[in-house]
């Protein structure tokens, strides 16, 4: 197939899009800022390598008519980089200057070129844009969309490049707030674990206070039980000659259960107390001793602590009686 039919099928394919296209462009252009023309493109809308890249430059005149042509029945118009009609085409045109197809060939070209420049503008796709933009600037320095163009590409990387610090600004900030949830969480751990360790020691020194207020209650029964079996013992004297006595009847007006001990009600423990009391005159307590306890020293405060308030009729003469009190968790 000849250059001329291929380079007329590409003119028929055209021209419908190219009219939407242009008139696109024409009114995007004649909105720009009359002084954009002369506003000189920032150094980071320049593409870094040449229009047309240097294999494509290297071909001769017969091959790129081939390529050109080739790449026109495969709808590579302008992409992808190194093998497109435009790069042939610019090429064919240094080669022959005066070839009157080859011009008209690019300047069907250019439209699809312009549209494809605004669509990889409008998907921040700027290495591409600035490649495409390159080729229009090539084909036509003068183009009037180029300006805007450029700006375009300028302004998008500049707002790319700040959202980017945007987005790193933000992970930064998560990342100090992250940090700072850490140690306020390693503080507030680290507290927790004083706390916890203080209340081990509260309860180790409350556990102390408590076997030393057994000890120091174990040591005063036995006194008393001392001075108890000493008065016994003397009234025992000074009443032997006499003859002994018969016991008065005892009425009890009031005889409070002892209160059950924290302690054992929580473990369980159920036992009996053995007591001695002397009950005076006006009916009242006034002597009190364990005899027995069963288990020893867990119910014995508690049972002294019951008789010592309990009330009798009063009576005849002091008299001494023994009264056994039991301790059941479930009654």
């Amino acid at each position: 197939m000849s250059y001329v039919t291929i380079h007329g099928k590409a003119r028929l394919l055209a021209p419908a899009l190219l009219a939407i296209a242009l008139a696109a462009c024409a009114g995007k252009d004649d909105s720009a800022p009359a002084a954009a023309a002369g506003t000189p493109a920032s150094p980071a809308a320049t593409p870094a390598e040449p229009a047309v890249s240097a294999k494509v430059q290297s071909m001769g005149t017969d091959q790129l008519r081939d390529s050109a042509s080739t790449a026109l029945r495969e709808n590579r118009m302008y992409a992808p980089a190194g093998d497109n009609a435009m790069e042939y085409y610019l090429a064919l045109r240094d080669k022959l200057p005066d070839d009157a197809a080859v011009k008209s060939a690019l300047t069907d070209l250019q439209p699809y070129t312009l549209i494809a420049a605004e669509q990889s503008l409008a998907r921040e796709d700027f290495p591409e844009a600035q490649r495409l933009v390159a080729l229009i600037e090539k084909v036509d320095p003068s183009a009037p969309a180029l300006p805007r163009l450029k700006q375009g590409i300028t302004r998008g990387m500049e707002v790319a490049v700040k959202r980017t610090q945007e987005e790193n600004d933000k992970v930064k900030k998560d990342a100090e707030n992250r940090a700072k949830q850490l140690v306020e969480q390693q503080r507030l751990a680290q507290q927790q674990a004083a706390e916890a360790s203080a209340a081990q020691q509260l309860a180790a020194r409350q556990e102390a206070a408590r076997k030393e207020s057994e000890r120091l209650e174990a040591e005063r029964q036995a006194a008393a039980k001392r001075e108890a079996d000493a008065r016994a013992a003397a009234q025992q004297v000074a009443a032997a000659p006499k003859p002994a006595a018969a016991a008065p009847t005892l009425r009890a007006v009031s005889t409070p259960a002892p209160r059950y001990p924290a302690d054992a009600l929580r473990s369980g423990t159920s036992g009996e107390v053995l007591v001695e009391l002397t009950i005076g005159t006006d009916g009242s307590v006034t002597d009190a001793r364990v005899l027995r306890a069963n288990p020893p020293r867990v119910f014995d405060r508690e049972a002294l602590n019951a008789v010592r308030r309990w009330r009798f009729e009063p009576i005849s003469s002091p008299t001494t009686t023994r009264r056994t009190l039991a301790f059941q968790p479930n009654q």
